[in-house]
């Protein structure tokens, strides 16, 4: 028997308390493999800012099972995808013990390249029962710009090298020469061999736990658990949905630029409720983009039910929550765009403005439950170059920026990326592995969109760098078009980015976006991130709350004045 078999309606119900058991040893078994391969990664992306994610799949359909809390949540349907990609190349017939597949091309269940996943497959007594994969933010995986993220690719192919579902282990023997040609296109790449290692540590760890549950559980009652949960996961879904009013849903907004044209890039959005399903249309967005700003159907896909997951958290994590909803993504539009179209944007820029629009159609529906725009740019830092006497770095990082208002208090200051469950990296960490010195580490005054509760602030940050040269790429949006109000709520004030170079202060021709901009000691950067949104009428705001700002110092977004 497998888990393919656990139809609920034809076996046994499972007791309550049994299934909320098993339902958090998988669930502990994920944040367990998340915790294990944070604390054993070289990357401080991975280590310190969190950007991994561990599941649980099916043997069969490769549907997901369970995931940790903390993993990303933009990798919820992903790495399903990525599952089932790998069963499509390698179906569970052909897997052995020991073997475990590398993927990361955003064609094949992916997001970016940078977004490395590893599949091991699990057996017990000769059986395979599951398969756990885990994916982890590599810095570098070879391609034009150091640490991956570029605003000026224009195919895929400048954004480092692709691995479709392959074997890196085959049977316990790993592929030595496919190892080292991974390594020899990649920066730094001893680090990289130490992310593998914390990956394949994670996998390990799993499959032992795995081990260890099904010696305490009955098979056959396992199964049935699994697919109990599924339809119990479908069931909440549902219930939400018929609680919305039925009706369409239609919603804008504009990304900067791709980074190559200057001109704005829609996305447009008609939600559709009807009963107790939900349909998504993204047949009015822009054509696939020249720049790296298209978004893999996976990431569209997780986007969607990110979105849907902010209003719904209590909705348990597994294939059944995904069951209703439909995507209408046309091929060839930038939600749904075909290779070579590159995509090294897609995770905290378009997927995230992506949730903030599906937020945006359920606000039409259910104000009371949704808040207003969040600052919805991820902010991101590549760096590379060398240190004398100490060698190559390269290296990611990102910022955080302010959330939107409730309809029942403020929003939250220097909040994570909306698709992430991941951390600011800390300044310490950073300025131990790259030569730079952070001088200024502050709420972003002026930046929250004013309200009857007022919007979060966000950030605003100055590092210089202290040795050597490096060149640095930025990646975000937000620059033109800031996030939006609620309920006559003001909108957060945009991004304002600024470089200082050879003792010249400029932006950027797309604002929120530069790629390897060389540096030199003494040569760094101003960013300064988004607020979010207000909610409600300004002038209905509590005196004691405006007040207590004041006192703060926090006053809401206004006219500023150019560093």
């Amino acid at each position: 028997m497998t888990i393919a078999d656990a139809n609920p309606a034809a076996l046994p119900t499972v007791d309550p308390i049994t299934l909320s058991v098993l339902r958090g040893a998988f669930e502990q078994i994920a944040e367990e493999m998340d915790t294990v391969l944070a604390a054993s990664a070289v990357s401080p992306v991975i280590a310190d800012a969190w950007d991994r994610a561990s599941g649980i799949f099916h043997p069969e359909t490769g549907e997901v099972i369970a995931q940790g809390s903390t993993g990303l949540p933009i990798f919820i349907v992903v790495m399903q995808h990525t599952v089932q990609e790998v069963l499509k190349s390698h179906p569970s017939a052909t897997m052995k013990p020991g073997d475990v597949f590398i993927v990361n091309d955003p064609y094949r269940g992916g997001t970016h390249t940078m977004d490395v996943k590893f599949v091991q497959p699990f057996f017990r007594e000769g059986r395979l029962l599951a398969i756990v994969a885990n994916t982890g933010h590599w810095p570098d995986v070879g391609g034009m710009t150091p640490g991956g993220f570029t605003p000026a690719s224009t195919d895929v192919y400048q954004e480092g090298l692709r691995f479709p579902p392959v074997r890196l282990y085959d049977g316990g023997r790993l592929n030595e020469a496919l190892l080292d040609v991974m390594l020899a296109n990649m920066r730094v790449a001893e680090d990289r061999r130490g992310d593998m290692a914390a990956q394949l540590n994670a996998l390990d760890l799993g499959c032992r736990r795995l081990g260890e549950l099904f010696d305490r559980y009955d098979e056959a009652l396992v199964f049935m658990a699994v697919g109990a949960l599924k339809v119990r996961s479908e069931q909440l879904m549902r219930e939400h949905i018929v609680a919305i009013p039925d009706g369409a849903y239609h919603v804008q907004d504009w990304m900067d630029s791709d980074g190559i044209d200057p001109d704005p890039v829609l996305i447009d959005l008609v939600m559709t409720v009807a009963g107790d399903a939900i349909t998504f249309d993204l047949s009015g967005s822009a054509s696939a983009c020249r720049g790296p700003f298209n978004a893999p159907f996976s990431s569209t896909m997780s986007a969607l039910m990110i979105g849907v997951k902010h209003v719904f958290p209590d909705v348990p994590i597994n294939a059944g929550c995904f069951e209703p909803f439909t995507v209408v993504a046309p091929v060839g539009s930038m939600f749904n765009p075909l290779p070579p179209a590159p995509v090294s944007g897609t995770t905290t820029e378009t997927s995230q403005r992506l949730v903030g629009l599906t937020m945006a159609a359920l606000a039409q529906a259910v104000p009371d439950l949704v808040p207003a725009g969040a600052f919805g740019t991820g902010t991101n830092i590549g760096m590379g170059g060398t240190v004398p006497g100490q060698g190559q770095y390269a290296t990611i990082f990102f910022f955080g920026g302010g959330y939107g208002a409730y309809c029942d208090q403020d929003g939250l200051t220097n909040g994570s990326a909306v698709i992430s469950a991941s951390r600011n990296s800390s300044v310490e960490v950073l300025e131990r592995t790259v030569p730079i010195l952070f001088t200024r580490y502050a709420i972003r005054e002026g930046s929250a969109g004013d309200g009857t509760f007022r919007g979060g602030f966000g950030v605003e940050i100055d590092f210089h760098l202290r040795a050597g040269e490096s060149y640095l790429t930025l990646v975000g949006d937000r620059g033109r078009f800031g996030p939006q109000g609620a309920a006559g709520g003001e909108g957060g004030a945009p991004a304002d980015h600024w470089f200082h170079v050879g003792g010249r202060a400029f932006q950027a021709e797309h604002l929120t976006k530069i790629d390897r901009l060389r540096l030199g000691p003494g040569d760094g950067v101003r960013l300064r991130t988004p607020g979010g949104g207000g909610y409600g009428d300004p002038a209905h705001r509590n005196p004691g709350l405006r007040a207590a700002d004041t006192v703060d110092g926090l006053t809401p977004a206004g006219p500023e004045v150019q560093p």
